[in-house]
């Protein structure tokens, strides 16, 4: 299927794997709508990589307010003349409520979601950016946003493992799962086509893409 036939491509995957450039170099290739992840404004992430535990219900609340009202913005849109690249996927914001919530917050949590949900179709595609923690650490450190400069690696490595797990079972879309560790989708034109290529050759609803060294 050509890339300019989809309504909404989303592009996944943890902390530093590089989802908002590729986002934003698809919308570029396809003159489409860009919606993006906005962590500068949630005022409470500097201090949740602080102390996860003392900040992670806010954090986690204000990033699920702020998914839901860009989405709720995008279904007002007209639809049908061009394509919408997202850097999330709202189904995911569970994962990370999980990963940092004491079990009474995730009760509350949860009923806050299943209130607030939007009632919108899933991505037409998407494609699951992976790479290891140690690379996330390297390109989260080489962007230098001062809001994540206390980002452990433990998280990052329960991170990682919890989207492998979350991905593993969804199959409300078909899901491009690229190994990104020896892929520049936004410096090389030849890693981008070669992105292209892949995507437009899809045949199953998951496929796993990894170009070796």
């Amino acid at each position: 299927m050509k890339l300019e036939k989809y309504r909404h491509i989303a592009i996944e995957g943890p902390i530093g794997v590089g989802k908002t450039s590729l986002a934003q170099r698809m919308a570029d290739h396809l003159n489409g709508t860009l919606l993006l992840e906005k962590p500068g404004e949630n005022p409470f992430l500097e201090k949740f990589y602080g102390d996860i535990s003392r900040y992670a219900l806010p954090t986690q609340l204000f990033f699920l307010f702020q998914r839901t009202n860009q989405l709720q913005s995008f279904a007002q849109m007209d639809m049908f003349t061009r394509v919408m690249v997202s850097d999330f996927l709202l189904d995911k914001d569970p994962l990370f409520a999980r990963l940092t919530l004491s079990d009474a917050e995730y009760e509350l949590y949860q009923q806050i979601y299943r209130h607030l949900q939007p009632q919108a179709s899933p991505p037409d595609l998407v494609i699951y950016l992976q790479a290891s923690p140690a690379t996330l650490i390297e390109r989260v450190k080489r962007r230098g946003n001062a809001f994540e400069k206390n980002i452990s690696q433990e998280y990052l490595w329960r991170l990682a493992e919890s989207y492998t797990r979350f991905f593993y079972q969804y199959e409300d879309a078909p899901v491009m799962m690229i190994n990104s560790e020896n892929l520049n989708f936004v410096d090389s034109q030849e890693d981008f086509d070669l992105l292209l290529q892949q995507l437009e050759q899809m045949r199953s609803p998951r496929e796993y893409f990894n170009r070796g060294i």
